[in-house]
Parts: C-alpha cells; sequence; structure tokens
C-alpha cells in the first residue's frame, strides 16, 4: 500500500485521538498540523512520536504536495469551508461531526467534494465499534428475523467539567443536543433500520440543573422516526443527565431482539425463552474519544481498496444522517440556521 501523509486541521481534544490512530495504521503518517494557537514543531514531534510540521495559515498547508489528506477536528462552524478548500487543493478528507450546522453546508461540501472527486471519511465511528460490527451482523444473519422497531438512545451529561463546555453550549458551534451529541444515535438508529425515513417528529426540552443552564439550545430532544419498510424507531438525545455514559440500544423483530449486549432468537434452538443471551461485544461505554474506534475507520478510509465509489457512499450516508437531524430540530421548533 502506498503511503498516506496527513494534516491535521485543529489542535484539540479530537486531534490526539485522531493522530493516534492513524499513526498506529500502516502506510499512514501525520506529518504536519494546522492551529490557530501557536505551536513548537519540536513538541509535537516528541508527543507523537514523528517529525510534525506546524502551519500557522491553512492554505499554506493545503498547497503541501506531500500531505494526501487532512483530518479536520476544528470546531463544528469552521468544518464546512475547510473541507471545501481541501478537496479543492485534491486533499483527501477525513472530517469530524457534525459536518455542517445546515444542510446547505452539508450539500455545498458534498457537491466540491465530487468535483474534486477525493475520498471523505465523516467520523460516525460507532458503526466501526466492536458493538455495531456485531449487532449488524445479528441483524444480517436475521437472527432478530424483519426489523420492526428499534431505539439507540445517547445519555452523557456534557457538563462544566466536559473539555468542550466552552463552545458545545453555544448555538452556532453545538447546533442542537441531536447534532453535536446524539448524532451517534441517529446514525447508528440508521444502520440498523435503513435509510428510508418518511417522516420525523421531535420534541426537546431543558434541564433545570444549573450545570446547564450555559446552553443555547435545549439539552434533551426525543425523535420518533416512521420509515417507509412500515418500521418505526426512536431516538433520544440527553446530554443534561446526571449518571454514567449509557448508548442504549434496543431491537425488535419478528424472531427475536436485541437489547445492547444480550439478544434472544427463535432461529436458535435451546434458547431459553425466559432469558436473555449474551454477545461478547465491547460496548460504546464513554465519551472519551480516545475510547473511540476511530483507527478501524481510518483503516479503512485510507486503504487502496476504499476507492471513490465507497468514500462517496460513506460521504452520502453521513449526509442523510445530518438531513433526518435537521428535519427532527425543525420538527421540534429548533431548526438549523
Amino acid at each position: 500500500m502506498r503511503e498516506w501523509k496527513v494534516g491535521i486541521i485543529g489542535y484539540g481534544w479530537a486531534a490526539g485521538a485522531h493522530i493516534a490512530a492513524l499513526n498506529q495504521i500502516p502506510g499512514v503518517s501525520v506529518v504536519a498540523v494546522h492551529s490557530s494557537r501557536s505551536l513548537d514543531p519540536e513538541v509535537l514531534s516528541r508527543q507523537h512520536g514523528g517529525p510534525i510540521r506546524y502551519y500557522g495559515r491553512l492554505e499554506t498547508m493545503l498547497a503541501e504536495p506531500d500531505i494526501d489528506a487532512v483530518s479536520i477536528c476544528s470546531r463544528p462552524s469552521l468544518h464546512v469551508a475547510q473541507a471545501i478548500a481541501a478537496a479543492e487543493h485534491g486533499k483527501h478528507i477525513i472530517v469530524e461531526k457534525p459536518v455542517g450546522l445546515s444542510l446547505s453546508d452539508c450539500r455545498a461540501l458534498r457537491d466540491a467534494v465530487s468535483k474534486a472527486g477525493v475520498r471523505t471519511c465523516v467520523c460516525f465511528e460507532c458503526r466501526f465499534s466492536s458493538q455495531f460490527l456485531a449487532t449488524k451482523a445479528v441483524i444480517d444473519q436475521g437472527l432478530l428475523g424483519a426489523l420492526h422497531y428499534g431505539e439507540v438512545d445517547y445519555y452523557h451529561g456534557i457538563n462544566p467539567r466536559y473539555r468542550q463546555f466552552g463552545w458545545v453550549t453555544t448555538k452556532p458551534e453545538g447546533g442542537s443536543s441531536l447534532l453535536c451529541a446524539g448524532c451517534h444515535a441517529m446514525d447508528a438508529l440508521l444502520l440498523c433500520l435503513g435509510d428510508d425515513v418518511d417522516e420525523v417528529f421531535s420534541y426537546s426540552t431543558h434541564s433545570a440543573g444549573s450545570d446547564y443552564a450555559p446552553y443555547e439550545y435545549p439539552t434533551t430532544a426525543v425523535t420518533v422516526l416512521k420509515f417507509r419498510s412500515g418500521r418505526v424507531g426512536k431516538v433520544t438525545s440527553c446530554i443534561d443527565c446526571s449518571q454514567p455514559y449509557y448508548f442504549h440500544v434496543h431491537l425488535v423483530g419478528s424472531e427475536g431482539a436485541l437489547l445492547d449486549d444480550k439478544f434472544h432468537s427463535n432461529k436458535l434452538a435451546g434458547l431459553k425463552g425466559d432469558a436473555w443471551s449474551r454477545l461478547s461485544m465491547k460496548l460504546m461505554d464513554s465519551g472519551d474519544v480516545a475510547d473511540h474506534p476511530y483507527k478501524t475507520q481510518f483503516r479503512r478510509s485510507s486503504s487502496d481498496q476504499a476507492g471513490p465509489r465507497d468514500a462517496a457512499h460513506e460521504l452520502t450516508q453521513a449526509l442523510y444522517t445530518h438531513e433526518v437531524i435537521f428535519a427532527a430540530d425543525r420538527s421540534a421548533g429548533w431548526a438549523g440556521r
């Protein structure tokens, strides 16, 4: 496999996890960082185990011919403009979620990527987690029969002790509870139930807790989805809870059900009908980016076997998830810009 050299855009919490994951992939190395903060390249190189150049101007980094791809870890309001600039320079793109804060911005990126013919990887990395690789295998093997209901819920108290609290609480950066955090739950539900959403209906509310007073948008949202296939689903995004992180999954089909890491199936002889069987999977049980399965996703995106069609499909999936989220926020009376 040819070597893939990557430049990082934005040097915050997510960037450290991206650099670590990329540098673990054979044939891939992070060689540059752009940040609005002045950084010492010697310190960067020492921290991340290899020579890393620092660029104060994004255009200068994008003009470097030896950089094949960029990983965008900046604030959400910057994602689309930076990704479009990268595409215009012929760089492949990894971009953190949310891709953009409006449907028009997301479509502008889609058009720029299509014109440039570059690969684009959107960080809906839950699809590549042990939990959802196993869950999707159970579905695809038919152990649950025909699914007719599913719920995926995101519970994560994003309070002042959270590293990004200072900006994620703002409407211009956070957007909404569903967009900035619960998007992982929405994407996971669509992975399991399909991409044929017909209608969405959503309610949202605020916590009365003082920790969550700075939020400029409702901190809990509940969305019900109706699919053209007849399936129905539900997604909760609750970022104002006082509890441990919890990524809840419950899928119900004609031949069985799955609840987090447990399942029952009429397709398997000998299972007790009054007890769950357990799957040996690693649950999504942390909001810490260091625990996210970036390496699995990035390895696929950087592989020579992942051609333009695969990359286009991944971007299409991600933007469809965003489109459903924007519709849910409009339903709740909290539309994106």
